[in-house]
């Protein structure tokens, strides 16, 4: 979206035109509802800015629920947003530490400045591209939060903490060098270490590169790992150095430790699959311990024991049978037990999931799930069902 497109969409005529359209767009087909907005005589440009939106929005239910009917966003914002939840535990962060003001420098379309406000803290987000930031300030416009458009780094701010989310996208394109994020990584870093700091990072960012006298904190939100994020100065706690947070429906389960990897052992009765959180924490020996359980095989992270234990740091599944990892032994298995859905995991196997699942033909009123993984050092297929 354009600063054109955007003036358009913000006129009253503009956002009267998006409430109806986002309701049409619900079953219409988008084509006549084009051509009908078009006929009434509206601006070719607004029907399209207005048309857009509106799926925008219908996407941005999943990540922000009530709160989307009463945003704008940009494809890019949407696609980069931190989910309502997540930022909620960000802002509780924040919170926790008493920190009672905080700019949010680089705030894209103002999702961890949304929570930030609504939990009463005092927020001045800044932006420096300028449609972002004008519609940042339409999000925030019923908050006590202020919205600037300039540089992240170079906008002063008597904040008492700072959160960082850098720009790694340029376009449609990922950018793999941290010297290229906007503002760059070892800039981010070095302002962090000077005031407390929150700075959101992908989950799979190499270790090496965060800075060892700060907290690392990895978020699973469902079954989605979505975030490492690096805590600094009063934001990050002294007992918790590394941490695996998973975020649910009324969930926030969190495991801390220090980098461990559990003993291999026999196959039990149950197997656990960790949260993307906890392996990216490399807290898998922690885990173990918790649920008594043991590793299936070195260097792998599926997890065995010989009694349930529920928890949101691990899916639990009761083992069935192990089989050879050989594809005409486990299409002939499954047409005996009459599985037609098959859920396929894979760790530590050459498996496409997909390719197999196709080939395999399954047939049957039964579900199971396969991991495709080793035991004890060989290859093997378990044949298990989810808890």
């Amino acid at each position: 979206m354009d600063a054109d497109a955007l003036r358009l969409l913000l006129s009253k005529e503009g956002l009267a035109l998006l409430d109806r359209a986002e309701a049409g767009l619900d079953g219409a087909d988008v084509v006549r509802e084009v051509a009908r907005l078009r006929a009434e005589g509206h601006d070719p440009l607004l029907v399209a800015t207005v048309l857009s939106q509106a799926r925008l929005r219908r996407r941005a239910r999943a990540k922000f629920g009530e709160f989307a009917q009463g945003m704008l966003f940009t494809e890019a914002g949407l696609e980069q947003a931190t989910r309502l939840r997540v930022a909620a535990h960000h802002a509780g962060r924040m919170r926790a530490a008493g920190i009672v003001s905080v700019a949010d420098l680089g705030c894209g379309i103002g999702a961890d400045a949304l929570a930030f406000a609504t939990l009463g803290l005092g927020v001045t987000a800044v932006e420096r591209d300028e449609v972002t930031a004008a519609i940042a300030a339409f999000n925030l416009a019923a908050w006590h939060a202020t919205v600037v458009h300039g540089d992240a780094l170079e906008t002063p701010t008597d904040a008492e903490a700072l959160w960082f989310d850098p720009a790694r996208r340029e376009g449609a394109s990922r950018l793999r060098d941290p010297a290229d994020w906007s503002p760059s990584l070892d800039r981010v870093f070095a302002r962090a270490a000077a005031q407390p700091a929150g700075v959101k990072l992908a989950p799979g960012i190499d270790r090496a590169l965060l800075p060892p006298d700060a907290e690392h904190q990895w978020v699973t939100d469902g079954l989605e790992t979505v975030e490492a994020v690096v805590w600094t100065g009063a934001l990050a706690r002294p007992a918790a150095r590394r941490s695996a947070l998973v975020l649910g429906d009324g969930v926030a389960e969190e495991l801390v430790g220090a980098p461990t990897h559990p003993e291999p052992g026999e196959l039990g009765e149950w197997l656990f699959e960790p949260a993307g959180s906890v392996i990216r924490a490399e807290l898998i020996g922690t885990l173990a311990e918790r649920l008594g359980a043991r590793s299936v095989s070195e260097g792998i992270a599926y997890l065995t024991g010989d009694a349930l234990v529920e928890t949101p740091l691990a899916q639990a599944f009761r083992v069935r049978e192990t089989l050879p990892l050989d594809e005409r032994r486990i299409a002939q298995r499954l047409r005996q037990l009459g599985i037609g859905e098959l859920e396929i995991k894979k760790r530590g196997a050459d498996v496409d999931p997909a390719a197999l699942r196709k080939r395999l033909k399954l047939k049957g009123e039964e579900r199971a799930t396969l991991f495709a993984t080793r035991v004890g050092g060989r290859h093997r297929a378990i044949l298990a069902d989810r808890a």
